[in-house]
């Protein structure tokens, strides 16, 4: 690990587990983004680095993957290790071995655990029982990693996090949930707008609102899209119906109708407000195409920076 890259005080996050956000202190975050900077710093320039040489992560995926599984496998390569890819289906968890077994083996074999799942208690008893680094790269709960991502695109963009203004509109969903941390974390004040029945658990804004104490960011969940985009600097929707939600699309559309990320709602925003959306997209459902499409969209560097969020994230844990 290169002292010039990562600093000292690195250290005591190797061995860490990434399950949420709400683990991490700011200074922590902030030093992920940092190193996520610097790498893809490097790799800009061409320049080769292999720390996690001899590395292997094996990655279990109960839900179908573009943007995790292809950064994560192409991060961790690009750091010199190996990623092993699984499903369910292709361990002995299919056919009833434990959580906790799998945790107990897996850790003899590799080191470090990224698991893409349904449950968050699945996640959580996975890194109970296991003796490397486990990773949430998606649960219903949580979405971590992605939120590194957008935290360190929206730096990239506004050149500082402190202050700013999120508006998150749609689903109260997991995603909604990792950014109420990150941005409390951040110091950036996050406005949810999502219908009744479909805002963020109690639960979660509770922890962020107890986060932003130390931070000043304010936590705001209304219903109305309009109020919460008001003189933003960011504006983020995702899907109305995520995976396990299929059944519930044409519902979900009548109900999210009103929340759709258009022209007329960017307006609403600061004239120099970026789009962010976590991606798969629909057009013409959460958002419209000339919004995804148009020049205020930094989706395209976001889902770029999954990579280079996720590369410091395994050099930190896994150093």
């Amino acid at each position: 690990m290169s002292v010039a890259l990562v600093p000292v005080q690195a250290e005591p996050l190797k061995g860490r587990d990434c399950l949420s956000l709400a683990d991490w202190k700011p200074e922590e975050i902030g030093l992920i983004l940092d190193v996520a900077q610097r790498l893809k710093e490097k790799q800009r320039r061409g320049e080769r680095y292999t720390p996690l040489a001899g590395k292997t992560l094996a990655m279990i995926f109960d839900k179908p993957s573009t943007r995790t599984r292809v950064s994560f496998e192409t991060g961790i390569a690009q750091l010199g290790g190996y990623a092993l890819s699984l499903n369910r289906n292709e361990l002995q968890m299919g056919r009833g071995e434990t959580i906790a077994d799998t945790a107990r083996v897996l850790s003899r074999y590799v080191d470090g655990i990224l698991i893409r799942t349904f449950g968050h208690r699945t996640v959580v008893e996975l890194a109970r029982y296991a003796e490397v680094p486990v990773i949430n790269g998606l649960t219903d709960l949580h979405h971590p990693c992605q939120v590194l991502a957008d935290l360190l695109t929206l730096r990239e963009k506004k050149g500082t996090l402190a202050g700013l203004k999120l508006a998150f509109v749609g689903d109260g969903n997991n995603v909604a949930h990792s950014l109420l941390h990150g941005c409390a974390a951040m110091g950036v004040h996050i406005s949810v707008a999502a219908p009744e029945g479909y805002q963020p658990l109690p639960d979660v804004v509770e922890e962020a609102r107890q986060i932003a104490k130390d931070t000043g960011a304010e936590i705001t969940i209304t219903t109305d899209p309009a109020e919460a985009v008001q003189q933003a600097d960011a504006v983020y929707t995702d899907v109305w119906a995520s995976m396990g939600q299929e059944e519930e699309k044409e519902l979900r559309k009548q109900i999210f109708g009103s929340y759709q990320v258009d022209a007329k709602l960017m307006s609403k925003a600061k004239p120099d407000a970026v789009f962010l959306h976590c991606l798969p997209a629909y057009r013409g459902w959460e958002v419209t195409a000339d919004v995804l499409d148009g020049p205020q969209s930094v989706v395209w560097d976001q889902a770029e920076n999954r990579l280079h969020a996720q590369k410091a994230l395994m050099l930190l844990l896994m150093g």
